[in-house]
């Protein structure tokens, strides 16, 4: 069999990590197969700040080919009157429970779509195990597979355009880079040290500002490039103005610009003409990597410090291939960045990291041409749905 048409259902539930995955995957499924693709939306507010075009006021609209509904009481009505059509595959986003008018749709097909729950993405060991495994609905039997992105063989790949390698090549390499600088409210000097950061608020900015700001080299001279609304609070005490997008102020060392806040092509661009990136979520943990420039994930916290196991089961695949110690000062600034107990002091942590920065540059490349060598995430799991219709 093949397939025609998709529907992809989206809780918005950390602003911009869910809906930015889904609206990735909906394009790429569009533009690159050709599918007839449903994107169910439940926060169309969130999701206008990655795409300027979306009207959080209308319950339909077709933006970049995709069908894109409001899940919500006027989404729904359109179902309930037959305006929806059944798709051939169902991908619940990161178990975010489809309504139960939907599921009525799905149960009424024959055959019955196939019907995938699109995991968060995890370097953990157990991932592989679970990857594509069903489980039956308990009143109806209808399967579901759990599908795992991953960074391994035995995983469902990463999230990537087929043309995005090429793309950053063609930007760094050419007038992109000039554009992007002329484009931007500031301009970087030769000896500054790029690094844009997108972190959750209880990240440890003021220290690293204070070491960047204070450092006595002047080689290590830093631009930070910021967006409005992350972490506004630390920002706004280091700019001693309110962190509103155009504002910037240096001090010693230390440049820092607030930028507005940016779709997902031009954030692609932000991470491609930085030296350093920090980074949050998945949807820009996953972009970093494919910008193969060095990086530091900030995790989202988990009680427990589950996230910090997270952590370290992804440094230890990313890190594998480092030398030791560059392996070690990537880690030790990872695990402290994201306040792991008993970790290292951060001056210290970022100056180790700072001299082994251009084997991360080398390692950064080697890491994003191994991933591009397994297969995309979509080309994955189209070709999983096809064996399984």
């Amino acid at each position: 069999m093949s397939i025609h048409s998709i529907a992809i259902f989206c809780r918005v539930v950390d602003n911009f990590g869910d809906i930015g995955v889904c609206w990735r995957m909906a394009r790429q499924m569009q533009s690159e197969y050709g599918l007839a693709v449903q994107l169910w939306v439940d926060d169309l507010s969130s999701f206008q700040n990655i795409c300027s075009q979306v009207l959080p006021q209308l319950a339909r609209q077709n933006i970049a080919g995709v069908d894109i509904i409001c899940w919500g009481e006027s989404g729904l009505a359109l179902l309930a009157a037959g305006e929806i059509p059944a798709s051939d595959a169902v991908i619940e986003g990161f178990g975010c429970n489809l309504p139960e008018s939907y599921f009525d749709l799905m149960l009424a097909q024959s055959p019955a779509p196939v019907w995938l729950n699109l995991e968060y993405l995890s370097a953990e060991a157990w991932v592989e195990s679970c990857h594509g495994l069903p489980s039956h609905h308990p009143q109806t039997g209808m399967r579901k597979y759990f599908y795992f992105p991953g960074f391994t063989p035995k995983t469902g790949g990463l999230l990537a355009e087929g043309n995005l390698s090429e793309r950053r090549c063609t930007f760094q390499a050419g007038q992109g880079l000039v554009q992007f600088w002329q484009s931007m409210p500031i301009q970087p000097d030769p000896a500054e040290l790029k690094v844009g950061i997108f972190c959750y608020p209880h990240a440890p900015l003021q220290e690293l500002f204070s070491i960047w700001q204070n450092s006595a080299s002047s080689v290590q001279q830093v631009l930070v490039l910021i967006a409005e609304g992350v972490a506004s609070d630390q920002v706004s005490q280091f700019l001693r103005q309110p962190a509103i997008a155009g504002a910037s102020a240096k001090r010693g060392n230390l440049r820092l610009c607030v930028l507005p806040f940016i779709e997902q092509s031009e954030y692609d661009e932000l991470l491609w003409a930085m030296d350093i990136n920090f980074v949050r979520g998945e949807d820009s943990f996953v972009r970093a990597q494919w910008a193969a420039k060095p990086m530091l994930w900030h995790i989202y916290p988990q009680d427990e410090a589950v996230h910090l196991e997270k952590l370290q089961a992804f440094l230890a695949h990313y890190s594998a291939q480092l030398e030791p110690a560059a392996s070690a000062a990537l880690q030790a600034l990872a695990l402290r960045w994201n306040a792991a107990p008993a970790s290292q002091d951060l001056a210290m942590c970022w100056h180790s990291f700072l001299q082994h920065l251009p084997a991360l540059q080398t390692h950064s490349e080697r890491w994003a041409q191994a991933l591009a060598s397994r297969g995309d995430l979509v080309a994955q799991m189209l070709q999983f749905i096809k064996q399984k219709q």
